[in-house]
C-alpha cells in the first residue's frame, strides 16, 4: 500500500522531494492546543496496515519530542504496519560523555526515548564523535545517509582554486572526506572551547595558499562562534575570499548576518533544516536509505 508521510511543518524544503520520491500521500494531521498549553491531535487517514513515515528535522527537541511522542503512540494505536522517523537533523547527539561529575548522557537517553516510539531512523550525518555508529545508543534499526558527497560535487562545480578549511578537530572527518572527492587542498585548525559562546582557534601557516579562495567546511553552524573565529583567522593570514559550505543551518536569528559582516561572502548549506542558505538537497541521498530500512520493517 501506499506509504503515508507525515510531517509538522509542511513547508519543510525535504517534505515534496521525499513525498513525490517515495510515492507517498500526504497525511492529514489536525493540531491545536487546548487554554490550558495541553496538545490536541487528530490523524485524518486511514492508516490501517500502511506504513507510515514522520518527517521532523528535531532542531529545537524540546519542543518538538513530546508532540512527535504524541503522534507515534496514536499511529500505532490506530493500526499502522510501522512507524519510522526521517529526522534530516538529529538532536542530542553532543553530550556523549561525562565532562564534569554528575552531567546527564542526553544522547543515550533521547535514543531510548526515541528507540521506544520508532521502528526506524533514517538521518543526515549525526554528530558521530565519540560514538562510532548509532547502533551503540540506538535499539532499532538507523540509517545514517552522508552529505559529503553532495558537498564536494558543488564544490568541484565552483570551478576556483579552493582551499578547504575544516575549524577543528571534530571536523576534519568531513572536511578530509569532501576535500578527497572534490580535489581541493585542506587544513584543519585548533579550536579552544571556553564556553558554549566563546572559543579561541587558530590555523596553521597559509601563506602557500593565500591566492586561493578559503571555504571553510562544517557539519553543523548553531552560535556561529567558531565560524567567526575561523573567519578572522583567515583575514588575519591576508586570504581575502571566504566562503563557508555547512550541512546543518541551525542558526538563530543574527548568525549569518553577523557572518557577512566579518567577511563571510558566501554561505551554501543543505536543506536538512529550512533556512535561506540552503543550496544542496539532500533527498537524492536519503531516499534510497528511506526505502531500504522501510522494506526490511
Amino acid at each position: 500500500m501506499t506509504p503515508l508521510l507525515y510531517t509538522f511543518e509542511p513547508a519543510h524544503p525535504l517534505h515534496e522531494p521525499l513525498r513525490i520520491g517515495l510515492k507517498a500521500e500526504s497525511g492529514q494531521l489536525s493540531r491545536r492546543r487546548f487554554p490550558d498549553g495541553e496538545s490536541y491531535l487528530r490523524v485524518e487517514d486511514d492508516v490501517s496496515h500502511r506504513h507510515t513515515i514522520i518527517l521532523a528535522d528535531l532542531s529545537h527537541p524540546d519542543d518538538k519530542f513530546l508532540p512527535l511522542s504524541f503522534l507515534c503512540d496514536l499511529l500505532r494505536d490506530l493500526g499502522a504496519a510501522s512507524v519510522g522517523l526521517v529526522a534530516p537533523y538529529l538532536s542530542y547527539m553532543r553530550q556523549d560523555s561525562r565532562f564534569q561529575p554528575g552531567e546527564a548522557l542526553t544522547s543515550r537517553s533521547f535514543a531510548q526515548l526515541l528507540s521506544r516510539q520508532m521502528d526506524w531512523l533514517v538521518t543526515v550525518d549525526p554528530h558521530l564523535h565519540r560514538y562510532h555508529d548509532l547502533a551503540e545508543i540506538y535499539s532499532i534499526p538507523t540509517s545514517v545517509t552522508h552529505a559529503a558527497p553532495l558537498l564536494a560535487q558543488w564544490l568541484a562545480a565552483q570551478g576556483e582554486q579552493l582551499l578547504l578549511v575544516g575549524p577543528d578537530a571534530e571536523s576534519e572527518q568531513w572536511v578530509a572526506q569532501i576535500a578527497g572527492k572534490s580535489g581541493h587542498p585542506y587544513v584543519v585548525g585548533e579550536k579552544r572551547r571556553l564556553g558554549d559562546r566563546s572559543v579561541t582557534l587558530t590555523l596553521p601557516e597559509l601563506s602557500v595558499y593565500r591566492d586561493r579562495a578559503a571555504v571553510i567546511v562544517d557539519d553543523v553552524i548553531s552560535s556561529g562562534q567558531t565560524i567567526l573565529r575561523c573567519i578572522e583567522a583567515l583575514r588575519g593570514t591576508g586570504i581575502q575570499q571566504i566562503n563557508c559550505a555547512a550541512i546543518h543551518a541551525l542558526m538563530e536569528d543574527g548568525v549569518e548576518r553577523s557572518l557577512r559582516t566579518a567577511g563571510l561572502q558566501q554561505l551554501v548549506t543543505t536543506n536538512t533544516l529550512a533556512h535561506p542558505s540552503n543550496g544542496i538537497d539532500v533527498s537524492g541521498v536519503l531516499l534510497p536509505a528511506i526505502n531500504a530500512v522501510m522494506a526490511s520493517s
